[in-house]
């Protein structure tokens, strides 16, 4: 009974973190997280990355190469805001969404998952964009913006000042 019980409050403690805003993850990889005026969390990582995730974000931070680092967050909802300093010998740092991968060595971009669509925009920096199932990618540069749905072309284009000012705003930016 007692190992059903704990494996029961296992299951439960992990639904949690995925449903949660991600706040308790910070402390796993050595981040500190901030709340600030705008409601939106700053995580800062001992290894320079920050991230900055709107209100009501759901995401996991990950440890692909188990080194005890942040090396890729798994966003389910909402918006976030990266930025990753390029360091040489750094492996690359992704961001993965059910729609999308975005994948960067170096830069500050935003990933937003909304319901079928991921948005990426990369403010500094460049980015790698692609599917999941590796059909097509494309490379973002400063200013530049992708929608990625289930079909179609990845389609790069210059955001425009409105839109790039409703995204940053919802980030605290």
């Amino acid at each position: 009974m007692t190992m059903l019980a704990r494996a029961g409050w296992i299951a439960f403690s992990s639904l949690l973190l995925l449903a949660g805003d991600a706040a308790a993850q910070p402390a796993k990889f050595g981040c500190n997280a901030q709340q600030t005026a705008q409601a939106t969390q700053t995580l800062q990582c001992p290894t320079a990355i920050t991230i900055v995730a709107e209100s009501g974000a759901k995401f996991e931070l990950r440890d692909r190469n188990r080194d005890g680092h942040v090396d890729s967050v798994e966003l389910s909802n909402k918006a976030l805001l990266l930025e990753v300093p390029k360091k040489p010998g750094r492996a690359r740092f992704d961001v993965v969404t059910p729609q999308a991968i975005a994948a960067v060595r170096g830069t500050k971009w935003a990933v937003d998952a909304e319901g079928a669509k991921t948005s990426v925009f990369v403010v500094d920096g460049r980015v790698s964009v692609a599917r999941p199932a590796g059909r097509g990618s494309v490379v973002l540069g400063a200013g530049d913006g992708v929608d990625v749905e289930p079909s179609g072309d990845l389609i790069v284009k210059r955001w425009p000042p409105a839109r790039v000012t409703a995204l940053m705003a919802r980030l605290g930016q």
